[in-house]
């Protein structure tokens, strides 16, 4: 796994930022979304919100300068006969957005309802798409307010050419483009960064520091560079004989510690699990058998990352998992998830911790191409010189599934993190 001493020097400037991320924003809207619109058979796609209740996809859809709905904003997505898409915006803020989108509503005119409906009947689409949905909370942004009100708007004979768009809210949130996946490692590599950082003698000191302290340094490290954690760091500690060590209890020469940290950078998410081992006076390396619970764990990330296929679901890719890992003597817990502009992002569900079995639903979507993912699982295994005590290895790395296979976006952990 790469290391970098200066992996803070990566962050850029937020004006640099919303250069970059507003780019990647126009190359997605140009290419992905009329590729997703045709795929799921839709000719218009509304996206509606109001300020603070925000759609999960809308900050998606706008530059890095919009940073709320702003009263209400109304999208519309139209695709032609020729399958290019035509980008609306109602709204009284932000015009057309930087030139992403062409300013359909003059207030001193008319309603903005009646805007609404006055586009969708110049456009007479076939089918539109709202944002409703049973399974995915990232197709179900739309209020039940807005809903009604859109209703009103479109009245019956459009109403009934609407559907839910909850596979193409997340066919858009989970695809990836060639730059974002060339950026991509790059944020994965801040992360690592981070984690060794955590797990060094320059933040542990035996005897003094605590769990609870390396978790507030990973946050406040991420605070200071400029990242937006999307979840609190949490440190836990495994201790020979000890099997509930309290989290402000002082950490110990002989502990394994485990890491779950993860941020927002470049509108993309990071979420990693790492292990460290404190060394003990004279040791200069971990015991065997915490090694080989590791290698274990290295074990169980391969056979799980050649379970992904493109077009098998989430549901499908756990099962083949579990039994080739069960089949190998493993113990095994796989519970990996979708990344991207979420940590728990959108695409299939690949098992929960308490949900071996399958998740309905979320599980029973398919895997494509050019999507990212946190590989979480854990295994088990007695360790000999703890005197047969069984020790977890939690691990999560993130990845990408492009040209028919998995790769590591930044390598992944084979060896303990050495505290000395």
């Amino acid at each position: 796994m790469p290391r970098s001493s200066d992996y803070d020097r990566k962050v850029l400037s937020l004006r640099e930022q919303a250069r970059v991320t507003d780019g990647w924003l126009r190359q997605r809207l140009e290419t992905v979304l009329p590729s997703v619109m045709a795929r799921e058979g839709f000719d218009m796609w509304i996206v509606v919100c109001r300020e603070y209740n925000e759609d999960p996809v809308l900050l998606t859809l706008l530059p890095a300068t919009a940073m709320s709905a702003r009263r209400r904003t109304i999208l519309v997505f139209s695709r032609s006969e020729s399958g290019t898409v035509d980008r609306l915006m109602l709204s009284r803020v932000g015009g057309g957005r930087g030139g992403l989108y062409e300013g359909v509503w003059n207030p001193e005119v008319e309603d903005q309802w009646e805007a609404l409906s006055r586009v969708v009947r110049e456009r007479d689409p076939k089918s539109i798409g709202l944002n409703i949905s049973d399974t995915f909370a990232f197709g179900d942004g739309l209020s039940h307010t807005e809903y009604r009100l859109i209703s009103e708007a479109l009245g019956e004979k459009y109403m009934s050419r609407a559907r839910g768009a909850e596979r193409l809210a997340v066919g858009w949130l989970e695809e990836r483009t060639e730059s974002e996946l060339a950026a991509y490692p790059g944020i994965v590599q801040i992360a690592h960064g981070i984690v060794e950082e955590a797990f060094s003698s320059r933040v542990v000191h035996p005897g003094i520091t605590t769990a609870n302290d390396i978790g507030w340094w990973m946050r406040q490290r991420m605070a200071d560079m400029g990242l937006k954690a999307w979840f609190h760091s949490n440190v836990t500690v495994q201790r020979q004989g000890e099997p509930n060590v309290k989290a402000d209890d002082p950490i110990l020469p002989g502990d394994v510690l485990h890491c779950d940290m993860g941020f927002i950078y470049l509108g993309l998410a990071t979420d990693v699990q790492q292990l460290a081992y404190v060394l003990k006076p004279g040791e200069l390396d971990a015991p065997f058998g915490l090694k080989a619970v590791l290698a274990a764990g290295n074990r169980l990330q391969d056979i799980h990352a050649g379970e992904f296929v493109e077009g098998r679901t989430g549901n499908e890719i756990l099962a083949a998992t579990l039994e080739k890992a069960l089949a190998e003597g493993l113990t095994p817990c796989v519970y990996s998830h979708p990344l991207g502009f979420h940590g728990h992002g959108a695409g299939p569900t690949i098992g929960l911790w308490d949900q071996q079995e399958g998740v309905p639903g979320r599980g029973d979507y398919e895997l494509r191409e050019n999507t990212c993912y946190a590989m979480e699982l854990n295994v088990k295994a007695p360790v000999a010189e703890w005197g047969g005590q069984v020790v977890t290895a939690a691990l999560e790395e993130d990845i990408v599934f492009t040209g028919g296979k998995v790769r590591f976006l930044d390598g992944r952990q084979k060896a303990f993190h050495l505290i000395r």
